[in-house]
């Protein structure tokens, strides 16, 4: 039964990603694929917080960490993004992806642990 729950996560999270990122796009004129780095970033912060929050059941853990931040975050099209972004020449913008999105993704992750800790505690 717990891949119903996860399924259910993922049917909310795939589309949610892709209507957050054409969304966000769509009002950057830029190369820098902010819907991505977006989405990315909110998964870490959920994930984050739903780590902190240790009274958080194992249901909702797999549909919203497993499903829907499965769903939502996606590393292979940010892999896809930042090398799009190097063969057309915009070296900057794919060092600031890739480097942005471990330390910005890494920084989230922190603080909704901390948030889930003080959230739930």
């Amino acid at each position: 039964m717990n891949w119903l729950v996860v399924v259910a996560g993922g049917m909310i999270g795939a589309p949610l990603r892709y209507l957050t990122d054409r969304a966000v796009q769509s009002r950057h004129d830029s190369v820098f694929p902010w819907g991505t780095f977006l989405v990315n970033v909110v998964g870490c912060l959920i994930l984050g917080a739903l780590t902190g929050a240790a009274t958080v059941g194992p249901d909702l853990r797999l549909f919203l960490g497993t499903g829907l931040c499965g769903a939502l975050t996606t590393y292979s099209t940010f892999s896809y993004e930042t090398l799009r972004l190097t063969e057309t020449g915009a070296g900057p913008q794919a060092v600031a992806n890739a480097v942005g999105s471990v330390f910005v993704g890494l920084g989230a992750a922190f603080a909704g642990v901390a948030l889930g800790q003080w959230a739930w505690s």
